[in-house]
């Protein structure tokens, strides 16, 4: 999960300027609980802010329009719009490609960035 520089999700900031995150912070300890990676986008960049604001209120969006019959259900529809964010919808940040296309031009100029291979999955007509 990315998100911003918030207190509400970071103690990255004090009184004293910028530290390196303690990992303490109430956020923080969910996420690990829940086995969820959490990265923090750079400060002062708020182009990558307005990514992630963008991404999470198509989330927000995705979660109004749809009732949900269980937790599994949800768990379901959220893993499908991850795969087809990542493999099907180009993103103008990515020069219009897919984070996955993205990715594979990626792992081909720097190959001794990646342990696995990137690769495509089945698109959502298939």
């Amino acid at each position: 999960m990315v998100t911003d520089n918030g207190k509400e999700f970071t103690d990255r900031f004090a009184a004293t300027d910028e530290r390196e995150p303690t990992g303490r912070h109430p956020f923080d300890r969910l996420c690990a609980d829940h086995g969820i990676e959490h990265r923090l986008i750079r400060p002062k960049r708020p182009q990558t802010n307005g990514m992630v604001e963008r991404f999470n209120g198509r989330i927000a969006d995705l979660l109004r329009t749809r009732r949900f019959d269980s937790g599994e259900h949800l768990k379901d529809t959220l893993r499908e719009y991850q795969r087809l964010y990542n493999h099907q919808i180009g993103q103008k940040a990515l020069g219009h490609r897919t984070p996955v296309e993205t990715l594979k031009a990626r792992q081909q100029d720097r190959p001794d960035l990646f342990r696995k291979r990137v690769y495509n999955q089945p698109g959502p007509d298939s």
